[in-house]
């Protein structure tokens, strides 16, 4: 018996430390803290200076409780800096979560908090028989949410865009599945010579409208109702943008997409396919892998794919691949040419 149990206890003692799954198991209570504070606005409470607790909470009109418990959440995991009995912004949130520039982060976490998390409850069941309901399918009070969250996601790589890749050639671009508009924008605050036409859904082409508008972008960006998948896509353009797009599809549909773009395209047009694009494995960049998880809870065929994948589609669809050129964090873009 003395010796089963000393046998144990050293099988025991070299077991490996179960941290990392602790880590990765309780990441949930981190996004869940930070979606709150940014909920209940402690971010842009702390923009107007640093402040102790009860200033803190007299700025947010929460209990001085609730205020302690969401405030040293965010200094614990690096949103919030104390100093002595003041609490105060980081330089990351005060850049993206203070409401004070132009980077606003806020609406994506929006997005991920009201609408992703409740469908990550059924990841597995969204991996074994598919997702419940599709973003497609969604009513009409979290389209905006949906639509404006994505935006805030993409505000980097669209901005990177028109600094990646010339299009100083270029005169008409059409933007298919181009949400809001804001790779548009980008685009066309950049390329003067340029005009564009956003191709989107209904649902979401009042609000690319809206935003073109906003901007005063409205002569030069033009918005067109419609399904990429199943209406006549407009001609007359020499660059197109799939931004966001391909990994709503299966590799079949994609190969569709590209097909029908194709089909009304000129010679020595420019196609740019910005996405999650990942390496041969699937696995890298570690951030574009967990998307597929993100795309799968919303999509009956989300999923991400490889550069490798996305040339093979435009082989087989009439066009010639020209690059691959990294934009910010895990997105990229495909540059290819009618071929």
């Amino acid at each position: 018996m003395t010796m089963t149990a000393h046998t144990s206890a050293e099988t025991d003692h070299d077991l490996p430390n179960p941290e990392p799954i602790m880590q990765l198991a309780s990441g949930f209570m981190a996004a869940k803290h930070l979606f709150a504070a940014s909920e209940l606005g402690l971010f842009e409470a702390l923009g107007e200076g640093p402040t102790d607790l009860h200033g803190l909470a007299a700025r947010t009109g929460l209990t001085a409780r609730a205020t302690r418990i969401s405030a040293d959440a965010m200094v614990a995991l690096g949103m919030l800096e104390r100093r002595g009995e003041h609490y105060a912004n980081t330089e990351t949130a005060a850049a993206f979560l203070a409401g004070g520039s132009p980077a606003d982060l806020r609406p994506l976490l929006r997005f991920w908090d009201k609408i992703s998390f409740p469908a990550w409850e059924d990841l597995a069941d969204a991996l074994a028989r598919g997702p419940k309901r599709q973003i497609f399918d969604l009513d009409a009070a979290l389209q905006p949410i949906a639509s404006i969250g994505i935006e805030a996601f993409s505000a980097g790589p669209s901005l990177a865009l028109p600094d990646t890749v010339d299009l100083s050639g270029s005169h008409r671009l059409l933007d298919i599945g181009g949400g809001t508009g804001s790779w548009s924008i980008a685009v066309a605050r950049h390329c003067p010579q340029l005009t564009a036409t956003v191709f989107e859904l209904p649902a979401v082409a009042q609000t690319a409208q809206d935003r073109i508008t906003s901007v005063g972008l409205e002569g030069r960006v033009d918005v067109c109702a419609g399904d990429a998948m199943a209406d006549p896509l407009p001609a007359g353009y020499d660059a197109f943008l799939v931004a966001n797009l391909v990994h709503y599809w299966s590799p079949e549909q994609n190969r569709a997409l590209l097909q029908r773009i194709r089909d009304v395209t000129a010679p020595g047009a420019t196609l740019l396919i910005a996405d999650f694009w990942t390496d041969p494995t699937h696995t890298q960049p570690v951030a574009a892998a967990l998307m597929a998880g993100e795309f799968a809870v919303h999509l009956e065929h989300g999923d991400v794919y490889s550069v490798g994948e996305g040339i093979a589609w435009l082989q087989d669809t009439g066009w010639r691949y020209r690059d691959h050129r990294p934009l910010t964090g895990p997105m990229s873009v495909i540059v290819a040419e009618t071929a």
